[in-house]
């Protein structure tokens, strides 16, 4: 059953949308502290590289099953569940830090949790939007969504480094349980449309059922298969930039915890610079095109990133500012063929499916990211997996029958069909 967004949905949306943002504050701010924690802590390319595994592959096992429940059950319910268990993962884990008894591993733990509860929360509040936005400002919704992400996450680390600098970890983590409280209170009252299965088919469905209905939406749209491969491979290789950049500052470079914070805020100007760009900008023409260089571009930033002499920080953040620009162009123009060409009982599913596989190789690339790093050296592993970037994307443009994929300016397809 398609639910047709109303002004009054669109306005009960914006309420929401401001209480998830506080609450992605929080959760960035503590993940900021953790991570630099992991790094002090162990000074370990290995840990970071667990670090990331522990939050990737929980991810990645719940993120199919999540699918199912956000389109079975209430959307607002599970935001409601998810949302409490992270902020009480979170009371836990103050706890053990109250008694001195936390260590690496049990951070890991940690990490996996949360990261369960963000497989649930990511679809369910992306299957949420098309039932509550009007189609016609759909596409400026997702633009503007990556623009105030972008200005959190820019915060978050700022944040995260100047309370380091006067609270300890135990007390940081607090933050996360507030900002949970603050958008606790506009999903309450808010009012979240109902979208229920209208197939013919009315038995019960079982998981396995249903995610292969997921997987036949996934497949009924031109073009997707190519670019989730190119997104799995992608995710791939940029593993090492996510993974390891704490131990890059630290040990490669000689900064501290305010360098880490100063390049992650440039990485995230770029980020905010191009989802102004995606907001004032209507329509998007030559999206495949646009998508697949902008990745090869993504991969020159990679290369540069290796050759940076050690201590330049400034230049090291404005390569990941610009790097960042073309993130919020790739993901709106994605995002919206997702939510304008699947139906809305089926988007949840599909929206998960989606992430999973392209997430698939990313705990590989996170746990072996570590070891390779400390056989080659970290500068090495960059540059091998920037050239391996360039080289995948722009052959897989070329190569495939992708380039012949078109969209028009409200997302409907235009004739040829993907063979894969």
């Amino acid at each position: 059953m398609e639910v047709i967004p109303t002004q009054k949905s669109f306005r009960n949306y914006m309420v929401f949308w401001s209480g998830q943002l506080f609450s992605l504050l929080g959760s960035m701010v503590v993940h900021f502290v953790i991570i630099w924690w992991i790094q002090i802590e162990t000074g370990s390319l290995t840990m970071l590289s667990l670090g990331q595994f522990f939050y990737f592959l929980p991810m990645l096992l719940a993120m199919p099953i999540a699918g199912v429940f956000s389109d079975k059950l209430k959307r607002k319910n599970i935001i409601l569940v998810v949302d409490s268990l992270q902020a009480y993962t979170t009371l836990i884990l103050i706890i053990l830090f109250i008694f001195n008894v936390a260590n690496v591993w049990l951070v890991f733990t940690f990490i996996g949790l949360r990261s369960i509860c963000q497989a649930f929360h990511q679809p369910t509040v992306a299957a949420i939007t098309p039932s509550m936005v009007p189609k016609d400002k759909l596409s400026r919704i997702n633009g503007i969504n990556f623009l105030f992400i972008g200005l959190i996450q820019l915060i978050g680390p700022a944040l995260g480094a100047l309370m380091l600098q006067f609270f300890t970890i135990k007390e940081i983590l607090w933050v996360d349980v507030i900002t949970f409280f603050i958008a606790l209170i506009p999903l309450i009252f808010i009012r979240i449309p109902v979208v229920r299965d209208n197939s013919e088919e009315k038995e019960k469905n079982g998981f396995i059922k249903d995610i292969k209905v997921g997987f036949s939406a996934l497949k009924a749209i031109p073009g997707l298969i190519i670019l989730l491969l190119m997104s799995m491979f992608i995710n791939f290789l940029v593993q090492p930039i996510g993974t390891l950049m704490p131990y890059y500052v630290n040990v490669i470079h000689g900064g501290s915890e305010f360098e880490y914070a100063l390049i992650t805020i440039f990485l995230q100007m770029g980020i905010i610079g191009g989802a102004i760009l995606t907001t004032l900008k209507k329509e998007w023409k030559h999206k495949i095109e646009l998508t697949f260089f902008s990745i090869a571009f993504i991969g020159v930033g990679y290369a540069i990133l290796a050759l940076i002499p050690k201590g330049l920080f400034y230049f090291i953040g404005i390569n990941l500012m610009t790097m960042g620009l073309t993130l919020p162009i790739i993901n709106t123009i994605y995002q919206t063929i997702l939510q304008t060409n699947v139906a809305q009982d089926k988007l949840g599913r599909v929206i998960s499916i989606d992430s999973a596989l392209s997430m698939v190789i990313s705990p590989l690339g996170s746990i072996i990211a570590g070891p390779i790093a400390e056989i080659i050296g970290l500068s090495s592993l960059f540059l091998i997996c920037a050239i391996a970037t360039i080289v995948i994307s722009l052959s897989m443009y070329f190569f495939t029958n992708i380039r012949h994929v078109k969209y028009n300016g409200n997302i409907t397809l235009e004739s040829e069909i993907l063979e894969v």
